[in-house]
Formats: C-alpha cells, structure tokens, sequence
C-alpha cells in the first residue's frame, strides 16, 4: 500500500492502491479514468524509485546568457503594466515605436520570468500597482479592468478543464459541462468522479430530456475526446 503527503502524487498511489486492491488493473483505470499504459508506466517508476520519483523533475537549466538585458526586460514589463490588454506582438510593435528592440516571442518570455503571461496575471499586477503608488490609470488601463469585471461573474478559476479542486468530506470535484452553439444555452453538473457515466447522466437526465421537452432534435455532439468518453458500453458504471 502506497502512501504520500505529496497532493500532486495522491491521484497517482490511490490508482496503484486501488489496482491492488481490486487485483485487477482494468477495473482499476476504468474507475480512475486513466489509461493501462499510464497505469504500467507510474507503476514502474514506483518500482526503481519509490513513490516519490512521480514527480516530474525539468531537466532544462535557464541559460542567463540568452536573456535580454534588465533595461529591456524593465521596459517590456511596464508595457505589460500600462496596456495589460495587449498581446505580445503588438506588444513588441509599441516597444520598437520607443526605440526598444525585442520580438513578440522575447516579449513572452519575460511576461513568463515575471508571471505576466496572461491577461488576468497583468491586471493584477496592475492592481498591485495601483495599491502600492496610487498611480493614474490611462483609458486602455481602465478598459482593461471594467472588461474583467463584466467577465468575471459566475466563472470558475481552474488550471484543469474539468477539474475544480477537492472539498473536505467530499473529495475531488469534476465539472460536466454542454454547451448548445446554437441557441447558447449551457448545462454543467458536478460530480465525484471522472467517468463514462458522468458524461453520460449529464447529457441523458439533463441535455436531452431539455431538448425534447421543446420539441428540438440534436444531429451531433462534439467532445474534447477525454477519458470520460472512452470504453465500452457493458463496461460503463451503469449501462
């Protein structure tokens, strides 16, 4: 039995411990929604080195001497500070108007030294800057911010698609999600698991019933071809 500490290892031992305890490898990756393949390939990594050697270690160094000179890097983030809502060619573009040689790809990269890669990143260092001088903020700034504030309501924050996080007493949150692109109307449940049978209840207790109840026909259905809607149907939780 696999035990660790480390939350980015958790998923990875109970998919192991869980195998064990089934004896059955299949059963085990159907119910964890992952792949034997990826099973066989944490399973030897535990064997040569423990749980602990899951975690995933760069072996890239930052070369120093590839990167622009503070002066540059100092400007390109101001820029990111003044025109939070610019990408990073336009970026580049404005900066050559000063007299500041760098290209949309140097740009990014120090966006990325500085955690400036995204919007949402820029206002808030925006937002920092503003706490801390009490700086005047131009047109573009004060656009950039009321636009984030209208996006903001009702969404949800999540590095995974799908993923929302763990509750204490509940365990990990999955969100299903289905979005008409014709009528713009969405559906999202949430549910424990990330299985067949959750994209399955979504779209047949809640999609169609919907669609039916207003006389509408579905032709098709896109999906991200994530493990949720992968096996064989005598093989799902409930068939």
């Amino acid at each position: 039995m696999l035990d660790t500490n480390n939350p980015i290892l958790k998923h990875k031992a109970c998919l192991l411990n869980l195998a064990e305890e089934l004896g059955n490898v299949s059963s085990a990756c159907q119910v964890m929604g992952v792949s034997r393949d990826t099973f066989y390939r944490y399973q030897q990594r535990v064997e040569e080195g423990g749980i602990d050697s899951r975690i995933d270690k760069s072996r890239r160094t930052a070369n120093v001497k590839n990167r622009v000179d503070e002066p540059t890097a100092h400007a390109v983030v101001t820029s990111a500070i003044e025109q939070p809502a610019v990408g990073q060619h336009r970026s580049s573009n404005e900066l050559r108007k000063r007299g500041v040689l760098i290209a949309g790809s140097g740009v990014r990269c120090v966006w990325l030294r500085h955690t400036l890669e995204h919007l949402k990143k820029r206002l808030k260092a925006l937002e920092e800057e503003i706490a801390k001088e009490g700086i005047i903020l131009s047109d573009a700034q004060i656009a950039a911010l009321e636009k984030q504030d209208d996006e903001a309501c009702g969404e949800i924050n999540t590095a995974h698609p799908g993923y929302l996080g763990s509750l204490k007493g509940v365990g990990r949150l999955y969100q299903q999600t289905f979005v008409d692109t014709y009528s713009k109307i969405a559906f999202a449940a949430l549910y424990t698991t990330k299985t067949p049978i959750t994209a399955a209840d979504l779209l047949f207790n809640e999609v169609l019933p919907f669609f039916e109840k207003h006389a509408l026909s579905m032709l098709r259905s896109l999906t991200d071809r994530g493990t949720e809607y992968c096996g064989r149907v005598e093989h799902h939780d409930d068939p």
